[in-house]
């Protein structure tokens, strides 16, 4: 099978990538991230999942060379608000589009690695995108392997983030370490 795989992050990927090998498959990595803010971060896991994809002889295509940032604000105005299902959506479009076009059998996400996502809302627009581009989402709950790829992506040194990647998260983040400090 033939797969391409949407990579938010190496941390993320690590484990997923590991388990699809276990199954025989070799995934072709595919980044499209232009909700990851800011621009430092951006870098940061475009570069390190660069390094993992080249240290574990994978093949990537990078598609959004530039930051992206514009665009994914436009997605989300007016909203004002964290939306995920917008974010799903453009990013996975954009993989079931390329993966189709470039003669995939499949595509998938590292997304479905994180117990932090909307894990059934991706299985849904994994399957709409799916239809609507004739190609199949290979649906997997990697759930249950999140600790391990983290603690994999450790070991290896990659660089490990501390939230999800959109300006709303690192908001989320900051936030919640405000309330953990004020209840000490």
């Amino acid at each position: 099978m033939k797969l391409m795989l949407h990579t938010c992050c190496a941390p993320c990927c690590i484990a997923c990538v590991k388990a699809l090998r276990d199954e025989n498959i070799q995934p072709h990595l595919f980044w499209y991230n232009p909700n990851i803010h800011p621009y430092s971060e951006y870098i940061s896991r475009r570069n390190c999942i660069k390094e993992f994809a080249q240290n574990e002889n994978l093949t990537i295509t990078v598609f959004n060379k530039e930051y992206g940032l514009r665009s994914f604000l436009r997605l989300l105005f007016p909203q004002t608000e964290r939306n995920c299902e917008k974010c799903y959506i453009m990013r996975l479009e954009k993989t079931a589009f390329f993966a189709a076009g470039a003669g995939y059998d499949a595509f998938t996400t590292t997304l479905l690695i994180s117990p932090y996502q909307d894990h059934e809302k991706i299985k849904s627009i994994g399957e709409t995108l799916a239809k609507k581009y004739s190609i199949d989402f290979l649906y997997r709950d990697f759930r249950p392997l999140y600790q391990e790829g983290r603690a994999l992506a450790r070991e290896k040194g990659l660089y490990m983030q501390k939230y999800c990647g959109c300006i709303f998260s690192e908001e989320e983040r900051y936030a919640e370490a405000e309330k953990k400090l004020k209840k000490k």
